[in-house]
């Protein structure tokens, strides 16, 4: 059986469902977890949004670049690991999950540091061959 490719149409819907989450959450922790969270709590909450709305707009930017250009399907992939493990563990320490998921966090953050030059690299390779 083979391992069927995602493309990049799926790259821009998963961004952009992934931009939706983003605003959910946003929205459920400015109006809903205020009241029962500590201020530590809120701030990794608020910094879970944040980042997890720029690398979802990321995975739109990959979906669009790799339906121009030649675009390692491992980029977008990173980008989306990255989310789970950073704004993921984030959000689940503001809900109550042990301090120590705090360890996992800076592993989706190295993740999407890669993406990030990989998005670059690639991006870069394509103005340089002109296509």
């Amino acid at each position: 059986m083979s391992r069927q490719k995602i493309g990049p149409a799926r790259w821009v819907a998963l961004g952009a469902f992934s931009c939706g989450l983003a605003v959910v959450t946003g929205a459920f922790g400015a109006h809903g977890l205020e009241r029962v969270v500590d201020a530590q709590g809120m701030a990794w909450w608020k910094t879970a949004v944040e980042y997890h709305f720029i690398h979802a707009l990321a995975l739109i930017a990959c979906g669009l670049h790799a339906e121009r250009r030649e675009l390692a399907g491992w980029i977008p992939g990173l980008m989306l690991a990255g989310w789970v493990l950073f704004s993921g563990t984030l959000y689940a320490m503001a809900l109550g999950a042990p301090r120590w998921f705090g360890a996992i966090t800076p592993v989706g953050g190295t993740l999407w540091i890669a993406a990030w030059i990989g998005l670059g690299w690639s991006a870069w390779r394509s103005a340089r061959s002109g296509s």
